[in-house]
Order: structure tokens, then sequence, then C-alpha cells
């Protein structure tokens, strides 16, 4: 594919596409086992097994999804050490994550009580579906240290490259969730529950793989030289700041999520299941965009390392071509094709008809999410989190908040996705206005270094 750009910055292009297409393909595979518990449940008679896991899913949200700063931290401190030949910096990347994660999730574990009674305190649903969501969350927490931990060996491999690694870990796990999904929910019949753990079991299968590929790819004997070095406290600071700033960009975006969902509760239990089905299309577009974003942020870091700045800026407009050729193909999905697509998720045909009435927001809210997350990938890369994390508490307080506001005053669904659409234009907008400034420090940096 030829941008009409100077030869020396489609250099990458090959490069870009392999680690990309590994990258979209892996990411793919988790909204799609998404849509597969959706579409188990969904086809239940009793809904209230589907509203359980969606209100449910929103602690899960906070705890994972915002937890996989972890995973984007890694990423860029590994691309930068790999653009370095840093052997050494690329082994505490991923001992220094693992420590980080694992203290997490044993944090986790041990209040996995008092998350529940709050999470479910502040979330809003009928009885019958608050116990469907508890017992969904009490089964699934206990994976909490595989999926932490899955995400240092992603965003290890990811930096360093490795298509094999990255592919089958994300193929075990996700399709794993699917057989499992199908034992537990539809022939054994454990409703919500069943799908929890099989999400929870599914992790550890892929920290398996994961854990088989570092074996293979580590070598061993520098690691005793390292032990002294894994808690540096100057490195360490370094790198907890940066990930606290990613963590804020993923709590901005998960809360924002995480509302959204919760004023479609008060808006009824049919406006929750259709809005849900909505965003299982948006997050498969999310997660398949954010596969670029990956790459944008591997390949970043790993050319701010070399020291080759001039391709950044290509790489980035490379990124968001692609990103919003893939999200305004899943909007249009459907738009052409709403009662085959919406028919399997659901036997429910007057879900089906009120998501068609929202469908509409899917083409400015994808689009929108994919150069934003672009943006994102380019930040991240040169471990700029303060821009995000500034981008991100901008596009909360000034895109989401007062339209959100307005939707549960009128009850209203239409300014509800209004709400989170302004949320991704106010975030692309703020985070392109950085983007020459940011540009030209990190170039000034490198003419000075020389």
């Amino acid at each position: 594919m030829n941008f009409s750009l100077p030869v020396e910055y489609r250099s990458f292009l090959p490069r870009f596409y392999r680690l990309a297409s590994v990258s979209v393909l892996s990411n793919m595979m988790v909204p799609l086992a998404g849509l597969c518990d959706t579409a188990f449940l969904g086809h239940l008679e009793d809904i209230t097994y589907l509203a359980g896991v969606i209100l449910g899913s929103i602690l899960f949200d906070y705890l994972y999804r915002v937890l996989k700063f972890i995973r984007s931290g890694t990423n860029a401190i590994t691309a930068q050490a790999m653009g370095r030949d840093d052997e050494e910096g690329i082994l505490l990347a991923i001992l220094r994550s693992g420590l980080i994660a694992l203290i997490i999730a044993f944090i986790i574990l041990i209040l996995q009580y008092p998350i529940e009674k709050i999470g479910f305190t502040l979330l809003s649903g009928s009885p019958e579906i608050e116990v469907s969501g508890i017992n969904y969350f009490y089964a699934r927490i206990w994976g909490a240290p595989a999926v932490l931990l899955n995400f240092v060996f992603i965003g290890w491999f990811l930096g360093r490259e490795m298509k094999a690694a990255i592919f089958l870990l994300s193929f075990v796990g996700n399709f794993s969730n699917i057989g499992l999904d199908y034992l537990m929910i539809y022939r054994w019949s454990w409703g919500s529950m069943g799908a929890g753990l099989a999400t929870a079991i599914s992790q550890y299968l892929a920290l398996f793989i994961a854990l088989i590929f570092m074996i293979f790819s580590v070598r061993w004997n520098g690691i005793p030289k390292l032990i002294s070095k894994i808690l540096d406290m100057e490195e360490l600071k370094s790198i907890i700041v940066l990930k606290g700033n990613i963590l804020i960009r993923f709590l901005g975006l998960i809360t924002t999520y995480s509302i959204f969902t919760n004023l479609s509760a008060l808006l009824g239990t049919e406006v929750l299941a259709a809005n849900g089905l909505l965003l299982q299309i948006a997050l498969l577009s999310q997660f398949t965009v954010q596969g670029i974003g990956m790459t944008t942020q591997t390949l970043t870091g790993n050319f701010k390392g070399k020291g080759t700045i001039e391709q950044i800026l290509p790489l980035l407009v490379v990124s968001i071509i692609n990103s919003l050729l893939i999200a305004s193909s899943f909007a249009f999905i459907p738009f052409f094709f709403p009662k085959t697509i919406f028919k399997i998720l659901t036997d429910h045909s007057e879900i089906s008809e009120t998501a068609i009435q929202y469908s509409l927001w899917l083409l400015p809210l994808l689009c929108l999410t994919a150069t934003a997350f672009m943006l994102e990938g380019y930040f991240i890369g040169l471990k700029e989190g303060s821009t995000l994390r500034n981008g991100v508490l901008t596009a909360f307080s000034l895109g989401f908040l007062p339209l959100a506001i307005l939707s549960y005053y009128w009850q209203n669904n239409h300014l509800l996705w209004s709400a989170l659409t302004a949320y991704m234009a106010t975030l692309m907008i703020t985070l392109f206005l950085q983007l020459p400034k940011v540009q030209k420090n990190h170039t000034f940096q490198f003419q000075e270094s020389e």
C-alpha cells in the first residue's frame, strides 16, 4: 500500500503489517469470546442471566481493563529497550512488571468481598439481576493472577515483536473460553456462574502457554545478576509514574463505559440489554483497532530507542488510516444487516428492535475511537504518560459528563450515546493539539544527544 511517502518513511510498512495482523487477530479474539458469552446467555429463556453478566462485567472492566496499564507500560519499556539493544533492560521489564502484577492480583483476591459489596451497592439492577451478577463475579475473580500476568506477557511479547507467542496465547485463552462456555452454560446449565468460571479457567490455560514461550526465549543464566536491580527504587519510581498515568487513561475510559452501562440500567432492562448488544459490536471494533494501536506503541517505542524519530509521524498516519477502515467496516455491519446480526446474539425480538434504533451512533463513535486510540499509542510509545492522562481527564469532565447528566435527567438513550461519542471526540481533539509540541520535544532531545 503506497501512501505517497518518501521511501525511507515506507521502510517500516512490511514490519508494521506483520505485527499489526497478529495483534489485530489476537485482540479480536477477546470480544469474540465475549460475544459467545452473550450469545449463549442471550438464548437462555431467562434473560436475567444475560443482564446479570452485563452488570457484573462492569466490575471486571474496572479490575481488568483498567489494569491493562500493566500491558501498555510493559510494551513501551520493552520496545525502547529493544531499540537500544539493551538485553538487561528487556529482562528487567518483565521481572519488574511481573512483580507489580502479582502484588496487585494478591490484593484483589484478599479484597474480593468488599469489592463485590461496594460494586453492587453502586450498580443498579433488579434483585434477580444482581444475584446473577454476583454469581458471575465470585466465579471469575479467581482468575485475577493469571489475567494480570498475561497482561505482562502480552506487553513483553509485543515489545519484542514475538508474533507467534502473542497469537497462540490469545488463541488458547479465548477459544478455550468458548469451549468452556458451551459446557458450563449450555450443557451444564450453570448460567452466569458458568460464564465467570469459564473465563477464569481459560486465563490460566493462556498463562501456561505464555510461560512455555518465556522458558525458551530467556537466557536464564543472566537472571541471578538482575535480582538486586529489580527493586532499584529510582527505576521502579519511573515505571510506577508511567504506569500510573496510563492507569488513569484506562480508568477514565472504563469509568465512562461503566457509567454508560449503569445509566442504561436505569432506563430499564430492555434498554440495558439493547445497549449491551451494541457495546459488544463496539468492543469488537475497539479491540480490533487496539491491535493496531498496540503495534503503534511498539514501533514508536522502538523507533525512539533507535533514534529514528523521523519515522514516527508516518507510522501514526498509516495507523490512523488503517484503523479508520476497520472501524467504519464494523459500524456498517448492523446498518446493512441489522436483523441478522442481532438475531445471532438474542432470540428476544424486542431487544433487537431497540438495539436497531440506536445503532446509528456506532459510526461516529467507532471512527472517533479509532483515531483517539492511535494517538494514545503514539504517546504511550514515547512514554508521554502525563499528556495521555490530561487528555482523558479533559474528555471525561468536558466531553462525557455534562451530556451523561442530561441523559439521566431527561431519561433519553440518544443523549446517553451522544455523551459516549463526545468523550471520544474530546479525547481525540485534546491529544491532536499536543502532537506538534511532543514531536518537536523528542526531535530536539535526539538532536541534543547526538
